[in-house]
């Protein structure tokens, strides 16, 4: 589907990649792209009318098991979001670890149009955008630009279409630079730790700071920073 709905299939599809990712310690970051125009153009109306199956794989997980495997990975997940996103489309964007979208691409939850409502991107959204402008969003219906969108807090960056790849590899880059057993323990712990009061986090985040101390790649970055040169990661 040149629109990229969100069907049963694909969420299976994108559930099946990513626990195949997470498994390979080769592989440093993912990046999530559309095919066509569009990123994703959100819920497979017709499917939810008339019901549809999941396709060969595996069941591994519905929607919302998708937001929480991106929303919680250990590897970041970059969004390059070369269209529209809507909808589901946009709690994808939101669930990502980094989004970076075309200028001219539109962003927005028009599910109140059709008498529905974003119910479950709800809980990703109401975290990065202020309340207000989340509700103006959902109850108008009305698109955002790549522009509003970074403006908003949706994406990290927009651009214009033909920078998009140059963004997304200074990403790659960024993250291919730093210790692979870090990057996982930190985005671990936040993830661990986000519902929590301060109370109940600081000693939990105590414990992780000593975890990662007795690593290798710690100890290897506090020595190649004593002798002033470029730490040589070996992910443990």
């Amino acid at each position: 589907d040149i629109q990229n709905a969100m069907s049963m299939k694909l969420v299976q599809e994108l559930r099946h990649a990513l626990r195949v990712i997470a498994a390979n310690d080769k592989l440093r970051a993912v990046v999530l792209t559309g095919e066509g125009k569009s990123f994703c153009a959100g819920g497979d109306f017709q499917q939810m009318t008339a019901g549809a199956e999941a396709g060969e794989l595996p069941f591994k997980g519905d929607y919302k098991d998708l937001l929480l495997r991106l929303w919680r990975s250990e590897k970041p997940v970059i969004a390059r979001v070369n269209g529209h996103a809507m909808g589901g489309g946009l709690g994808l964007v939101v669930a990502c670890t980094f989004a970076v979208a075309a200028d001219d691409a539109k962003l927005g939850t028009p599910e109140i149009k059709v008498g529905l409502f974003p119910f479950m991107i709800m809980a990703l959204l109401e975290r990065l955008m202020g309340r207000r402008a989340l509700v103006e969003m959902m109850l108008s219906g009305r698109h955002l630009s790549g522009e509003e969108a970074a403006r908003l807090g949706l994406v990290n960056k927009a651009l214009p279409a033909e920078s998009l790849d140059a963004a997304v590899g200074e990403y790659t880059t960024m993250i291919a630079g730093k210790s692979p057993s870090t990057v996982r323990l930190g985005l671990r712990a936040l993830s661990d730790t986000e519902e929590l009061g301060l109370d109940e986090k600081l000693p939990i985040l105590e414990q992780r700071l000593h975890q990662c101390l007795a690593t290798d790649d710690a100890r290897e970055g506090l020595m190649a920073f004593l002798e002033k040169r470029d730490p040589r990661w070996i992910g443990t």
